[in-house]
């Protein structure tokens, strides 16, 4: 399945489009961004506003219950069978946060761009300045996927050993070890996980999943069940995409991540 496409090989006449751009050291660069300028036609997928719950539990980011995702997505005006083209700054985490809550949804063609907003502009994508879309509403009924979605029994599961499957860390080493905790009250990582950095799906800023094919190989076997996980569920999101892209059958998301598991004061972890 392709997952990254470039616009150049689009037709761009015929997609909806998705601005997911966001900062997580600055919560509203992304609509300010969008408010400015952004690719003709393209609604504004905001992390902190639609692609997360306003919850006390379920970590950092928690899922949206399905009812309010049925709301963006009609609110989108989205078809399941839409092509949707799906841009951030390029090589950020937040456009592949978006195509996964799109394909929870069950919507099959949608595809994260390589090209960030800029490199868009560049080779001609069309802009508008300082109109928020707001698209004919749709009745759109969602498809929910629920295999791709782990939650934290599952992932208990994993570490007790009763359930066979290959956990994968998507933050920095240094952060999986345990060395360094900027974000979360406990530092460290679930019981049996391996670590994949997710900017290492990256060369020279731009996703080129193919050339870290054979160092995710290492990690887990295509034909191997993967949960993936980061701190709260955004970072893990290219890596649950780039699995995707390279054939891996059975991969999840544990959108709780990090921060969910360590919401119990006896979760166990490990620090290596």
């Amino acid at each position: 399945m392709h997952v990254f496409v470039s616009a150049k090989d689009v037709d761009v006449e015929q997609v909806k489009w998705i601005d997911a751009r966001f900062s997580l050291q600055n919560p509203d660069y992304g609509i300010d961004e969008y408010n400015k300028e952004h690719i003709q036609n393209a609604v504004h997928w905001d992390l902190a506003e639609n692609l997360s719950a306003e919850s006390v539990s379920g970590g950092r980011h928690p899922l949206p219950a399905k009812d309010k995702l049925t709301e963006l997505y009609r609110a989108s005006g989205l078809q399941l069978e839409d092509t949707i083209l799906i841009y951030d700054d390029g090589g950020s985490p937040f456009a592949a946060r978006a195509w996964w809550i799109l394909q929870y949804g069950g919507f099959k063609n949608a595809r994260i761009l390589l090209e960030g907003y800029d490199q868009l502009k560049e080779i001609g994508c069309a802009v508008d300045r300082e109109t928020f879309v707001s698209p004919a509403q749709s009745s759109v009924q969602p498809e929910w996927q629920d295999h791709l979605y782990a939650i934290r029994s599952d992932v208990k599961q994993v570490v007790a050993r009763e359930q066979d499957a290959v956990l994968l860390d998507a933050r920095a080493p240094e952060r999986y070890r345990g060395e360094k905790e900027p974000i979360d009250h406990k530092a460290g990582h679930i019981p049996t996980a391996r670590n994949f950095n997710w900017e290492d799906l990256k060369e020279d800023g731009r996703y080129d999943v193919q050339a870290a094919e054979k160092q995710l190989q290492q990690m887990a076997a295509p034909d191997d069940k993967v949960i993936v996980y980061c701190g709260s569920g955004v970072t893990a999101s290219p890596l649950f995409a780039a699995l995707t892209e390279l054939g891996y059958s059975d991969v999840r998301l544990y959108v709780g991540s990090f921060s969910d598991w360590i919401s119990e004061d006896d979760a166990p972890i490990e620090t290596s």
